[in-house]
């Protein structure tokens, strides 16, 4: 999601101090497309369900509109720390979704996990890049 928050991201990341376990530049669009998709399936799961599912589908477009403002916060704006709070937040949210997802569909819920582990990586890795820079 970064590209949509300036075109210069891989730039922007390639000059940034990083801790040893900084994955390289390359692997994060690799990683976002699959879990959007994987996140896409689970959503559509859920709304093709007959159970009431209003209030996991609010928390996934609430998370994911979090995941579209870390970009701007962290790339555009610079602001590493306020991007290291909202990413708390943020994956606060994607752990309650998935929750609230397992509760409808237990694929759905458990399809978020890869998500949640990615998230938690990155927000360790934005508070390292936070700290050194």
């Amino acid at each position: 999601m970064g590209i949509f928050a300036t075109r210069n991201s891989k730039e922007i990341y390639d000059k940034l101090k990083k801790p040893a376990f900084a994955p390289p530049s390359w692997t994060f669009p690799v990683a976002w497309t699959s879990l959007y998709t994987i996140m896409g399936i689970a959503k559509y799961r859920i709304a093709s369900k007959e159970k009431e599912s209003k209030s996991a589908e609010r928390l996934y477009d609430t998370q994911l509109g979090l995941n579209f403002l870390w970009s701007f916060l962290f790339f555009k704006w610079g602001l590493r720390g306020t991007a290291f709070i909202e990413m708390a937040a943020l994956l606060t949210l994607i752990t309650l979704t998935a929750f609230e997802f397992y509760k409808i569909d237990r694929t759905s819920g458990l399809a978020m996990v890869p998500y949640i582990a990615w998230v938690t990586f990155a927000l360790g890795l934005n508070f390292s890049i936070f700290r050194n820079n």
